[in-house]
C-alpha cells in the first residue's frame, strides 16, 4: 500500500475585493472593473430551466421545445391544470435559497435566460398590431430576483435567451416555432425586441446591481439558408449586429450606465463582419462548450480582444465533467476571463443542483416520447406538481464535487477526501464512490473523464456511465436500494481515498466487489483475484501497517473488464 502524508494546502480563491466590490460594473479597456475601478473576474451560473424550459433538462430532448412540451401537457390535463403547473414551476424553481446558496459557494453572478413572453405577449397574438402588451408578473420575478441578488451582493445578468421569434435554428434554446417567422425573417419581432430591451432598461437603469445586458443568446442563423444551419459558416452575419447596434441605441437612450454584451452568431461565437466598436460599455461573449481546454481553443477571441480593444466574457459553458470544468475555468481564469456556467440545476447529474423528477414524471416522458402508456389525468396533474414541488432548493440535491471542481481546483488540483473520515480503534468502512475530489490523473483515472464531440468531430461521449451521484469520469450505478457502487472499473483505472489516521497501527483492507468475467485489483503492486462470478464478494486486499497522520490508499484495476467495488474496509488488528 502506498501512502502519502502531510498537510494539503489550500490555495485562496478569493480575494475580497473581488468577491465583495460594488458599484455598477464597467468597461475600462479589456478589463471588467467595479465602481471603484478594480479587475471583476464574474463568476456565475445561469438559472436555465427556470424562466424557459429546454426538454432535456426534463428528460425530454426528443420532444425540444417548451411549447410543444406546454401542448403535450395540456393534451394530457388541460389548459387549466397545466396553467397551474407552469405557475407553481415558476413559483418553486428558483427562490431566495438558490442566490443565498450561491452566494455561499462563491459566485459573485448570476445570469437570468428570459424568456420574451414572460414579459410580453407574442407578436402575432398582440391584440394591436405594433403595440406591446407588457405582463407585470413576469417584471415582478425579476425584480424579486434582483433584491435576492442584491442581499447577497450578486450582480444579475439579464439574457434575452428566447427573443420574439426565435432567433436560430436550434429550436428549443429559444423555443422557436419554424411554422413561424424567425427572428430574422420579421421585422416586427425584430421591434418587439428592441421595445422590450427598451422597457427592461428603463425599469432598471438605476439598479448597480444588474451586472449587464445580454442582448441576445447564441443568434445561431444561416442567411443564405433560412431554416438550415447555424450561422457557422456566414462571413458578415449583418442583421446580427445591425439588430444588436438597434437594441444598444433604444438601451442608451434611457440608461448610459449598464454594459451591454453582444454575441456572434453560430451560438455566439461567429464575429466574423463585426462592425467597429459602437459603444463604449460593450463586451463580448463566446460560449465553450465540449472542446478542449487548451490555449488554441480560446486564442480566436482573445485575439479579437485585443484587436477590438473590449472585454471578453465565457457567458455559457457547462454540461460536461467536473475534470472538464476544472480544465475550462482554470483556462480563462488564467486569462482574465470571467465565466458562467450552465445550469444551476435540472434532472441529471453534473450541475450545482441536481432535481429528482419522480416516478409519476418519468410516466409522462415515457408517454411523451412513445415508450410507454398515457398516464391518467389525475396521476399525471399530480407527479407534474410534485415536479413542481421538487424543483425547490430543499429538494434539490446539492453537488459538492461540481463545486468543488469549479472552485477550489481550478487553482489548488491536490486531492482532498470527498467526506471527512477517520481511522482509529474501530473498523472504517468507505464506499467506493466516495472516492478523493480531485481531478482526473490525481484522485483518479478512467478511461473515459470528458466530453469531447466538438473537438474530435464524433459522438457525445458519456463520462460517468451512470450519470448518478458523482460527475466524474468514475462509472457510478445504483443498487435496487439506491446505494451508490463502482462499475466499469478496467484495466489501468484507478481511485484514491484520503483518512486521517488517528494512531499508528496494522489493517486489514478489504473489499466488497464482483465481476461476472473475473479479473484483478489491489492497493499494492501485485493486486490479489475477483473470482467471477455475479453475486457480491468480500476480497482480501492486504495487511498494512500505517503511520498516524493524513494517509492515502489507491484502489488500482489491475486486469479487469468489468470489475465492480461496492465499498472498502479497513479492520483494525
Amino acid at each position: 500500500m502506498k501512502l502519502r502524508t502531510g498537510t494539503l494546502a489550500l490555495a485562496a480563491l478569493l480575494s475580497s475585493t473581488a468577491a465583495h466590490a460594488e458599484g455598477f460594473l464597467k468597461v475600462a479597456g479589456t478589463e471588467i472593473v467595479d465602481g471603484s475601478g478594480n479587475p471583476v473576474i464574474l463568476r456565475g451560473m445561469g438559472l436555465g430551466g427556470w424562466m424557459l424550459q429546454e426538454g432535456y433538462m426534463l428528460k425530454l430532448g426528443e420532444i425540444g421545445q417548451q411549447h410543444r412540451i406546454r401542448a403535450k401537457l395540456v393534451e394530457l390535463v388541460g389548459e387549466e391544470r397545466t396553467a397551474t403547473f407552469y405557475r407553481a414551476w415558476l413559483d418553486n424553481h428558483t427562490t431566495k435559497a438558490d442566490i443565498d446558496q450561491m452566494a455561499k459557494w462563491g459566485f459573485n453572478s448570476v445570469r437570468l435566460p428570459i424568456h420574451f413572453d414572460q414579459l410580453t405577449l407574442p407578436a402575432d397574438k398582440e391584440p394591436k398590431a405594433g403595440q406591446d402588451t407588457w405582463h407585470e408578473e413576469g417584471f415582478r420575478r425579476i425584480d424579486r430576483l434582483l433584491e435576492w441578488s442584491k442581499a447577497n451582493r450578486i450582480w444579475l445578468i439579464l439574457d434575452l435567451h428566447a427573443a420574439p421569434g426565435g432567433q436560430g435554428n436550434d429550436l428549443a434554446i429559444s423555443d422557436r416555432d419554424p411554422a413561424k417567422p424567425s427572428l430574422w425573417q420579421s421585422a416586427e419581432n425584430q421591434r418587439k425586441t428592441v421595445a422590450l430591451w427598451a422597457k427592461l432598461a428603463a425599469r432598471y437603469k438605476d439598479e448597480p446591481w444588474i451586472g449587464a445586458y445580454d442582448l441576445i443568446n447564441e443568434p445561431n442563423w444561416s442567411f443564405a439558408t433560412p431554416g438550415k444551419g447555424n450561422g457557422c459558416d456566414e462571413t458578415e452575419s449583418e442583421a446580427v449586429w445591425a439588430l444588436q447596434q438597434r437594441i444598444t441605441k433604444a438601451i442608451r437612450d434611457v440608461d448610459p450606465k449598464h454594459i451591454v454584451i453582444i454575441e456572434g452568431n453560430c451560438w455566439g461565437n461567429n464575429y466574423k463582419g463585426l462592425p467597429p466598436a459602437w459603444d463604449a460599455n460593450m463586451v463580448l461573449s463566446f460560449h465553450k462548450y465540449w472542446n478542449r481546454n487548451d490555449a488554441a481553443s480560446i486564442a480566436e477571441i482573445k485575439a479579437l480582444r485585443t484587436s477590438y480593444n473590449r472585454p471578453i466574457w465565457l457567458g455559457e459553458s457547462g454540461e460536461n465533467s467536473n475534470g472538464w470544468y476544472q480544465g475550462a475555468i482554470g483556462l480563462v481564469e488564467g486569462a482574465g476571463i470571467g465565466w458562467n456556467f450552465w445550469p444551476l440545476k435540472k434532472i441529471g447529474f453534473n450541475q450545482p443542483l441536481e432535481i429528482t423528477p419522480g416516478e409519476g414524471w418519468m410516466k409522462i416522458v415515457q408517454w411523451m416520447t412513445a415508450k410507454g402508456p398515457k398516464p391518467g389525468t389525475d396521476e399525471a396533474f399530480a407527479a407534474m406538481m410534485q415536479l413542481a414541488e421538487n424543483t425547490r432548493f430543499d429538494k434539490n440535491i446539492p453537488k459538492p464535487d461540481v463545486i468543488d471542481a469549479m472552485f477550489r481546483q481550478p487553482h489548488d488540483p491536490a486531492y482532498r477526501a470527498f467526506k471527512a473520515r477517520t481511522l482509529g480503534t474501530s473498523p472504517l468502512t468507505i464506499a467506493a464512490a466516495d472516492y478523493d475530489l480531485g481531478p482526473p490523473g490525481t484522485a483518479y483515472h478512467d478511461t473515459v473523464d470528458a466530453n469531447y464531440h466538438v473537438a474530435t468531430g464524433g459522438e457525445r461521449t458519456p463520462w460517468n456511465n451512470g450519470t448518478t451521484y458523482r460527475n466524474d469520469g468514475v462509472d457510478i450505478a445504483r443498487e435496487p436500494d439506491g446505494t451508490a457502487s463502482v462499475t466499469d472499473f478496467v484495466t489501468g483505472e484507478y481511485m484514491r481515498y484520503s483518512a486521517d489516521i488517528a494512531r499508528a497501527g496494522r489493517w486489514t483492507v478489504s473489499a466488497r466487489v464482483r465481476s461476472g468475467k473475473g479479473g484483478r485489483i489491489g492497493i499494492d503492486e501485485r493486486g490479489v483475484a475477483v473470482p467471477a462470478g455475479t453475486a457480491w464478494q468480500i476480497v482480501k486486499l492486504a495487511d498494512v501497517e500505517l503511520p498516524a497522520g493524513p494517509g492515502t490508499a489507491t484502489l488500482r484495476a489491475f486486469d479487469c473488464s468489468d470489475c465492480e467495488v461496492a465499498e472498502i474496509v479497513f479492520t483494525p488488528r
